[in-house]
């Protein structure tokens, strides 16, 4: 199952283990279990501190379990863990083993002191780079408290249950056989909804903390780069973020970060944080900015106020908010989100295997999906409203070569439609005769561009009509002492790279402003 490169990786890995563990595996005759049995042996023949039995009797055939010498119950995985999931397995084996998650001792403490019991259940899919995050978080949970149980179950091997479940998107987080969420969620945002006091705790630490030289409003590539930037300033540095990476972390490959052959969002993004820990800049996340609100008069304190109920005074403010994905806007498109109406066809493809979907949208981010899904769904319409294709025509022409593939231009969708629980279809106009048509769907995948992260902004700084935060070359905003950088701003190319350029500049530009405030304490 594993190639010699692999394995001696792996070897590597495992003898940092401290405790023995045992794979207890529930298989049947199916193809899928021969494999994950070759998985399993592989694994157990690269530590001696692992045994395999095959004698498990999980309803879920194949499943497995890593079990800790001397404990009731383990993690467990259905499905085969591989894909964008695999680093996900290994990590289970080794924190399983005796190695210690690397997260914050206060996150730790928190969960080893959550009351009640927890089962918890995450549909992932193995293309989903968004998956991993979370079942690791809950990985995690499982690991540090012997209350908490977890499953991740891969979608697309148990296509009876994920329709049974009414699942159509990933991840989908139950918790005792309720919802208990949908898509991204880092370690931080699942403590805070099982954790009634954690949010004020938390608030209670920011509100304690000294006010900062620089504070960076967003933890993406921009807010990464102005961090560190400032950091080797030997200034005061802090970062609020919701989650650390931002949009890259939702990226499935980067292949134009330069010197960077090729690399995956989460990869970057846990890159990005840890380069940024490096230099002592004060991370705080899972809080989102509220408001900004300058001081009274020149050289005074701003003041960033948190969704929390949490406030943070700083001397500059750097702000890198990032982007989302742009919705349409129509009637039933939040009603059926993650009920069919997704913007992730990498997640969510696999789970509309062999059914018709739509993807909005013909620039590249639409057509590359329309390519991705014709792979996988039985049918694919692209509809764009303009009268004609924006993609590159090296994309255009393999689109138009698949034999799935219906492209309608000149169309306006009107209306998602849906029978209560899940995606049936949509409406669209047709533009040059204003006749409105319905197609029945399974799925619909939204790529229409993105919009700024900006709404928290409107009262304090200058905003182009498109929400976008106005810089100039110095990345300087409307308002003295706060600086923009990234994805939310007016400068063009939305990149990664230019993101992380400009969260420099913008960086530098607040030093050089404080420096020629009041001395720099």
């Amino acid at each position: 199952m594993l190639d010699n490169s692999l394995k001696g990786q792996l070897q590597a890995y495992l003898a940092r283990m401290t405790e023995n563990i045992t794979l207890v595996a529930t298989l049947d005759e199916g193809a899928l279990s021969m494999e994950m049995r070759g998985l399993l042996e592989d694994i157990a023949a690269q530590s001696p501190r692992i045994t395999l039995r095959v004698d498990g009797d999980d309803p879920r055939k194949p499943s497995f379990e890593i079990i800790r010498e001397g404990a009731a119950h383990g993690i467990r995985f259905a499905g085969l863990p591989m894909g964008h999931e695999f680093t996900s397995l290994i990590l289970a084996l080794l924190q399983t083993g005796g190695v210690a998650p690397k997260i914050e001792p206060e996150l730790i403490e928190q969960i080893k002191a959550l009351p009640g019991d927890y089962h918890f259940t995450t549909y992932f899919s193995q293309s989903c780079q968004v998956c991993p995050e979370v079942v690791q978080a809950f990985n995690v949970l499982a690991v540090l408290n012997p209350n908490i149980r977890h499953i991740a179950v891969d979608g697309a091997a148990f296509q009876a249950e994920v329709e049974a479940e009414k699942i159509l998107a990933v991840p989908t987080i139950k918790l005792n056989g309720a919802e208990f969420g949908a898509g991204s969620m880092s370690l931080e945002q699942i403590l805070a909804k099982l954790d009634s006091g954690a949010l004020a705790r938390a608030a209670e630490i920011i509100a304690k903390k000294a006010v900062f030289d620089v504070l960076v409003v967003g933890g993406g590539p921009a807010g990464a780069a102005a961090a560190i930037y400032a950091a080797r300033k030997g200034i005061n540095t802090g970062v609020v973020a919701e989650r650390f990476g931002g949009q890259v972390l939702d990226t499935m490959a980067i292949e134009n970060f330069i010197s960077v052959s090729h690399t995956e969002g989460p990869k970057l993004a846990a890159a990005l944080e840890a380069h940024t820990r490096d230099y002592g800049v004060d991370i705080m996340k899972g809080q989102r900015a509220q408001r900004v609100v300058p001081p009274n008069e020149q050289g005074g304190l701003f003041e960033v106020q948190l969704a929390s109920g949490a406030a943070v005074k700083a001397k500059s403010v750097v702000l890198s908010p990032g982007a989302r994905w742009r919705s349409m806007g129509v009637p039933g498109e939040a009603e059926y989100r993650t009920k069919g109406v997704a913007y992730c066809p990498h997640c969510d493809g696999p789970l509309f295997k062999a059914k018709p979907v739509a993807v909005i949208g013909g620039g590249n981010s639409g057509v590359e999906a329309a390519i991705d899904l014709a792979g996988i769904t039985a049918h694919v319409t692209l509809i764009e409203f303009d009268h004609q294709l924006r993609a590159d025509a090296v994309l255009q022409a393999k689109l138009k070569s698949l034999p799935n593939v219906t492209i309608i231009v000149s169309a306006l969708t009107t209306e998602v439609h849906g029978d209560g629980d899940k995606v049936t279809g949509l409406s669209y106009q047709n533009r040059t005769t204003s006749e409105t048509r319905r197609i029945d769907l399974a799925g619909i995948f939204v790529q229409i561009g993105l919009v700024p992260n900006s709404d928290f902004l409107k009262d304090t700084i200058a905003l182009s009509p498109r929400g976008e935060i106005e810089v100039n070359p110095r990345n300087e905003t409307s308002q003295p002492g706060i600086f923009a950088a990234g994805d939310a701003t007016t400068v063009p190319y939305k990149q990664i790279i230019i993101a992380a350029g400009e969260g420099a500049k913008a960086a530098l530009s607040a030093f050089d402003y404080l420096i020629r405030q009041t001395p720099v304490a």
